[in-house]
């Protein structure tokens, strides 16, 4: 991969990723051209995982919302549900938030002239002669007036595995939800861990953080769990799902077989015990505390 590169390259390239960067690489691989190697390959993984892990977020929150939808009844049910329902304190402020970011990209869409014209719905009694340009722009903001769509493009994948965990059990897991994973012999916890494993590979993969050795392994298994129990009654490798990121599962199993090789091929670890030389194991973690 690095063949036609000199030292000169291989030093500046260090010298752009950083050292911090290199250093859980280079523990691994035991020299900086193949922690550069190293940390290419991680970073393939992670593009291979990206589409996958967009796609099933989109299908579990536009599945949550044609379940919701169904068992409140009212289209208005995620700003203003049905009592006795009532979205927890985190919810209800993550709500609220993909409001005001779904108020912002409609202005940013408007033209000038617009714009403007919000100032006659946020101020009625007359802009005052001292409103700051900021004040404005947010109070024209305030004044749009979002799709319930709108909002749920802004809500983020935290807020949909939020409404798997234990303080929803009774009043959307058993009421609606299960309906995704309708498999009878699974549990809103297995539903529940999964989605976090995933929550965090999708945001280890979006800040360019690293994926390899057990974390990898988890997020395999959990993107597995998904697709092969999504609106499904047992699992299966047929699922509407699955034929949808059978394409990307395969190039990602494509660039994991080529991280578990160069993984599997770098220096052993001494044996802490005996001293002696053995293999690293690819599926094993042991720089998993300093990869987070």
């Amino acid at each position: 991969m690095l063949d036609d590169f000199e030292e000169k390259d291989i030093a500046e390239i260090a010298l752009f990723i950083s050292s911090e960067r290199l250093a859980a690489f280079r523990e691994i691989a035991g020299n900086e051209r193949d922690a550069i190697i190293l940390h290419q390959q991680v970073l393939a993984v992670g593009s291979a995982l990206a589409p996958i892990l967009a796609i099933i977020e989109i299908a579990l929150r536009n599945a949550i919302c044609e379940q919701l939808r169904t068992a409140f009844g009212i289209p208005g049910w995620l700003k203003t549900p049905p009592l006795p329902f009532t979205w927890g304190t985190e919810e209800t402020s993550k709500i609220k938030e993909a409001e005001r970011h779904a108020q912002r990209a409609s202005y940013a869409k408007l033209t000038n002239t617009a714009k403007r014209a919000l100032d006659t719905i946020a101020y009625p009694n007359g802009v005052p002669a001292n409103a700051k340009h900021e004040t404005r722009v947010k109070a024209r903001q305030k004044s749009i007036q979002v799709t319930s769509g709108q909002v749920v493009a802004q809500l983020t994948l935290y807020f949909w595995k939020r409404l798997f965990s234990d303080d929803y059990e009774e009043t959307l897991w058993k009421r609606a939800l299960r309906q995704i994973f309708p498999n009878k012999l699974l549990k809103r916890t297995d539903v529940s861990d999964h989605l976090e494993v995933l929550y965090q590979a999708r945001n280890r993969v979006a800040h360019h953080e690293p994926i390899y050795y057990d974390r990898l392994n988890e997020v395999l298994a959990a993107i597995d769990f998904i697709c092969r129990n999504f609106r499904s009654r047992r699992p299966s490798d047929e699922t509407s799902l699955n034929k949808l990121l059978r394409s990307h599962r395969v190039a990602l199993a494509e660039k994991v077989d080529e991280l578990r090789a160069s993984l599997a091929g770098f220096r052993s670890i001494p044996d802490a015990d005996n001293g002696s030389a053995e293999t690293a194991d690819v599926t094993g973690d042991p720089l998993r505390n300093g990869d987070r």
